[in-house]
């Protein structure tokens, strides 16, 4: 079982330093000013994450993240994932991140399920909260993108 654990944990290091990866390197590819900014801090966030699974994997598992009601809007359940290439439009942006966000919580959502109750099962329901989080802030802000209200 430790064999196991140590698979995931080290699969969920990964999974955020690509996360981290990906970010960086859209923030790239779009011209937007607040898109870049955003995507930036999203990628500051999973290195966060990155850092938070490492203390965990070695022992210094001091560190806790802070968890805050999440809203789940549902923009990525029911909207299709844009193409990575081009000129990219703002809200497609924010609509890539949702997904992967959405993708990043199901994963650590199945983990936990099939954990026992105890500190891995709570590390991963935690770690699968805060991607709800990264997932809501990405569907608010596709959706003032998206729909700008005109007055």
């Amino acid at each position: 079982m430790k064999d196991e654990l140590g698979t995931i944990i080290a699969k969920a290091i990964q999974n955020e330093e690509d996360a981290n990866v990906f970010y960086t390197d859209l923030a790239k590819k779009v011209k937007d000013k607040d898109a870049k900014q955003a995507l930036t801090a999203m990628a500051a966030e999973e290195k966060k994450h990155k850092e938070f699974l490492v203390s965990y994997r070695d022992g210094s598992f001091k560190q806790s993240l802070k968890m805050e009601e999440t809203v789940d809007y549902k923009v990525a359940e029911y909207v299709d994932k844009p193409d990575i290439k081009g000129d990219l439009k703002t809200k497609d942006v924010y609509l890539i991140a949702a997904h992967r966000e959405l993708n990043s919580h199901n994963f650590y959502k199945a983990l936990a399920a099939k954990q026992p109750a105890g500190k891995v099962k709570d590390m991963l329901a935690t770690m699968a909260k805060e991607e709800l989080k990264h997932k809501e802030k990405v569907e608010y802000l596709y959706s003032n993108t998206a729909f700008t209200e005109t007055w």
